[in-house]
């Protein structure tokens, strides 16, 4: 038997490449399509009204000009605030407990109860923050509003920190072992600060993703027109302003509401260039 020609095999994988490369790049381009078509409605609408009344006065009834969003711009940091506060410290702590001791029964277990809760609808939590918080208070708050949140948050921060953890170098851990370290010092002071950048980028991310939700806050948060007024009563946010906005009948009020998602897709859009920048910088101290 013959042996092949080896120009026709080249030419053949020549021909293959060509095409693999045109799929991919089809994909591509197929996926970008409903991503800037997004992009392009919400800048396109939402502009007009991008001023420094829609940050610095309070909404205004139909018919009266001018007005803003701006409680719930501040509601809106309010909240994830108060998530912060509660979600980050758990998260953080159990991913470091499932990278350095995820050996035994218990922390499988805390790990598939994780990965559970982050698939979990985010109404689900709302009615579960409502049942837990809401009615025993029995009122909505801006503290609910960040419970719920941070429910979304821990399991989410827990599986980052777990992996970017287990990132670090083992060698680094019997060095600080070797030394006489405690083992807890030696996760504080070299896992931990190792790892840093990458824990900070998880909770940018975490902070971003429950910013944009809606329904925990329906049920907890609920609403308010006028200036937070402390952690126990309804408080404003921007989700559920656009959404009030968005179904109401008045084109003045839903115009209102594509500023608010251009103004909501700027903050997520920052703070996705700041967990980058964040990662960007860490490569080039290690470098």
């Amino acid at each position: 038997m013959a042996p092949p020609n080896i120009f026709q095999v080249d030419v053949r994988r020549a021909r293959i490449d060509r095409l693999m490369r045109g799929l991919c790049w089809s994909g591509l381009a197929i996926a970008l399509v409903p991503l800037l078509s997004l992009l392009y409605m919400v800048i396109t609408r939402g502009w007009h009204r991008l001023d420094l009344d829609f940050f610095i006065h309070l909404p205004r009834p139909v018919g009266i000009p001018g007005g803003g969003m701006s409680n719930a711009v501040v509601g809106s940091i309010e909240l994830v605030a108060i998530a912060s506060i509660i979600g980050m410290p758990i998260g953080v702590l159990a991913g470091i407990f499932l990278a350095e001791y995820g050996d035994n029964r218990f922390a499988k277990t805390v790990r598939f109860y994780a990965d559970v809760l982050s698939g979990v609808p985010s109404i689900v939590t709302g009615i579960f923050a409502y049942q837990l918080v809401v009615r025993p208070m029995h009122g909505f708050s801006a503290l609910a509003g960040g419970f719920a949140l941070s429910l979304m948050m821990i399991p989410l921060i827990a599986r980052i920190t777990e992996e970017v953890v287990r990132l670090v170098p083992t060698g680094l851990r019997e060095a600080a072992l070797a030394l006489g370290v405690p083992r807890w010092r030696s996760i504080v002071s070299v896992v931990v600060r190792t790892a840093m950048s990458g824990i900070a980028t998880g909770l940018l991310l975490a902070a971003t993703r429950v910013a944009s939700e809606t329904a925990p806050l329906i049920f907890t948060a609920f609403n308010n027109q006028f200036w937070p007024s402390g952690v126990t009563q309804p408080t404003a946010s921007l989700t559920v302003q656009i959404f009030t906005y968005a179904i109401s009948p008045y084109q003045e009020w839903q115009d209102v509401a594509w500023t608010g998602a251009l103004v909501l897709l700027m903050m997520v859009l920052l703070a996705s260039l700041a967990s980058r920048m964040t990662v960007s910088k860490n490569r080039q101290i290690q470098l």
